[in-house]
């Protein structure tokens, strides 16, 4: 089974993501964030990023609201697996895209927003513009091809595991037969067992490439002696 491109390079970003704060954010100048194979991530793209992200999982509420540090170290873990799985792929000449599937994706995205007046508003407090969207797209759609060209036969579940699923489910799956519930399982669990495989990948591709973290967000707090 394909799964979509888009679900998997976005459901990388993973719930954490998802935290937000309440107070207004202050003005920063522009900074870096993380230098990826000589290319720098500054704090303006890697907000862009994990904002498009929110919105195209359909929280088109968290598009003005300010991100805390787990939501950008969470984003930035995403960027830097991106751009390297996007390297290597441009090394290979492989996973062309297709032009449709950017144009498609930036519809869907435009079509999220209530208006084309929040749309337009949203690039503009970003201080962002078409290009620069449909890079992150293209770079997000590259990246899930690559995903699913390395782990798409190893994501695939046997017959076995379906019906396991289904016997720990039975109670709350009511009267519903294995027949009917087959299908929608076997998606299920190749998604999940996608997730993690990709989420292990991303991590993976880091080892050997030039990534520094330079914000302070960037590092995993320090557990508490």
């Amino acid at each position: 089974m394909r799964l979509s491109s888009v679900a998997i390079a976005w459901c990388l970003a993973g719930t954490p993501a998802l935290a937000l704060v309440s107070e207004p954010p202050s003005r920063v100048v522009d900074r870096a964030v993380a230098w990826v194979d000589g290319r720098v991530i500054t704090l303006s793209e890697l907000e862009l990023e994990a904002r498009v992200a929110l919105v195209q999982a359909g929280g088109v509420q968290a598009a003005s609201a300010p991100l805390d540090d787990t939501a950008l170290r969470h984003a930035l873990d995403l960027a830097i697996g991106q751009r390297l799985e996007e390297r290597e792929a441009d090394k290979l000449q492989a996973y062309p895209l297709d032009e449709a599937e950017v144009e498609a994706a930036l519809r869907a995205f435009r079509a999220r927003f209530p208006a084309p007046r929040d749309y337009e508003q949203f690039l503009a407090r970003h201080e962002a513009d078409g290009p620069q969207l449909e890079a992150i797209f293209r770079r997000a759609l590259r990246t899930a091809k690559v995903l699913d060209g390395k782990l798409r036969l190893k994501a695939q579940v046997s017959e076995v595991e379906v019906r396991r699923a289904y016997e720990r489910e039975a109670a709350a799956l009511g009267s519903a037969r294995y027949e009917e519930l087959r299908g929608p399982l076997r998606q299920k669990l190749v998604a999940d067992r996608m997730k993690s495989l990709a989420a292990a990948e991303l991590t993976q591709v880091r080892h050997g490439a030039d990534v520094r973290l330079i914000a302070p967000f960037a590092r995993e707090p320090k557990a508490p002696r």
